[in-house]
């Protein structure tokens, strides 16, 4: 069956409303991948109501400054735009609270073990036949189903299993961690892109409500795909490469110079010549070794030895520039703050500035009209107010 889907009038006085105002998200998550699932329905402008226990999620306290316990960074920069309540799930009064949120909601995001929602009544097999409308993501380490579901995991956990940590570094070198929690930002952004999705099956009537299990093991290996896909297809297992890129081209990799490194990405013949042009090592293509792609895969070392002594020489800064005159890939190496200090970031709507003074990322990606963004800071934990609804509340 075609379903016909009308076109939204977003516009308002002031501007174009974000995709998803009047969405509303009970979100139960914690710590990085369902917080950061939820973080970027409210950039795109969700209405979210973070439900934590009385002691608060523990990103609160991701911090060793004394200072900022309570309101730690980490947990600042994927909690902003959001309301918060306390709840005391154990406590008949805090779960009936609890399905009262829920009632009031499209989408519902929890990150606890598999069955722990079940058992205090509030799992997606009470609520969704009561409430058929909702959106429920269910986050965790290895999914709902299967001999890992009731195993705990978190983001080192799932790099050491998936094999992440055999993929970096080189031949010999020791497991290696990605040195950021990777696997729950990806995590977060897949849950993200599922509820959308779902959201998006509600709106078209493809379905009433959805339920959507997402593993950090399955997520973890979908973020791989250039390397598992190849696995799955020839039985090859991947290579450690350590900073040569994926194509294995020893004109594509990291070199030490005067101070500092650059890394380089010629992989094209073209892109290639020009490299060792700027090097003045263009008689190095008159070597049989190093005349065509497989040649130079099969010597790589060898070359990228010849390189490393001329690149050496320079400061990565006078690389860079001079092998971008030439249309080569060329890039420092940098720490993240000279990163963020980069001019041309200032161009990009990366960073937001909230209205108490916090700098925080944003969503990553622009649109020409309604992108994605919010000046509100995260939420300071505060107790139930019987009182009060958290969707009657004024959280814009």
């Amino acid at each position: 069956m075609h379903v016909m889907v009308h076109p939204v009038n977003h516009m308002r006085r002031g501007g174009i409303v974000r995709a998803l105002k009047g969405i509303r998200v009970a979100d139960f998550s914690h710590v990085v991948a369902g917080p950061l699932a939820s973080h970027f329905l409210a950039l795109n402008g969700a209405e979210v109501v973070k439900i934590e226990p009385p002691t608060g999620d523990p990103l609160r306290n991701y911090t060793q400054h004394a200072e900022e316990r309570g309101m730690a960074p980490a947990f600042q920069g994927i909690n902003a735009g959001k309301t918060s309540i306390s709840l005391n799930l154990k406590t008949p009064e805090g779960r009936a609270r609890a399905e009262a949120i829920i009632a009031g909601a499209d989408v519902v995001v929890e990150n606890f073990r598999p069955g722990v929602m079940d058992r205090l009544g509030l799992g997606a097999a009470a609520m969704r036949p009561k409430y058929p409308r909702l959106i429920w993501c269910a986050i965790s380490g290895f999914g709902q189903s299967g001999p890992l579901a009731d195993v705990a995991a978190m983001d080192q956990i799932v790099q050491s299993l998936s094999g992440m940590m055999l993929v970096s570094g080189l031949p010999g070198d020791p497991p290696l961690r990605v040195g950021f929690p990777l696997v729950d930002t990806f995590t977060g952004l897949l849950a993200a892109f599922a509820i959308q999705t779902a959201l998006l099956q509600r709106e078209r009537g493809l379905v009433e409500g959805q339920q959507i299990d997402v593993a950090m093991l399955d997520a973890a290996l979908v973020m791989m795909l250039s390397v598992v896909n190849p696995l799955l297809m020839t039985g090859e297992a991947p290579a450690r490469t350590g900073s040569r890129g994926f194509s294995r081209a020893p004109t594509s990799d990291t070199f030490a110079c005067l101070d500092g490194a650059i890394t380089l990405g010629a992989v094209e013949d073209a892109k290639v010549a020009a490299t060792l042009s700027v090097l003045g090592l263009s008689d190095a293509l008159d070597d049989p070794r190093f005349a065509t792609r497989a040649a130079r895969a099969v010597h790589a070392d060898a070359l990228a030895a010849r390189m490393a002594e001329v690149l050496k020489t320079r400061a990565a800064a006078v690389w860079e520039a001079a092998f971008r005159a030439v249309g080569v890939p060329a890039a420092r190496v940098q720490s993240a703050a000279e990163a963020l200090a980069m001019p041309h970031l200032a161009t990009r709507d990366l960073v937001l500035t909230l209205q108490d003074g916090a700098r925080i990322l944003n969503a990553g990606y622009r649109f020409a009209q309604g992108g994605p963004g919010t000046d509100r800071p995260a939420p300071a934990l505060r107790p139930e107010d019987p009182h009060a609804t958290p969707w009657e509340e004024e959280t814009r």
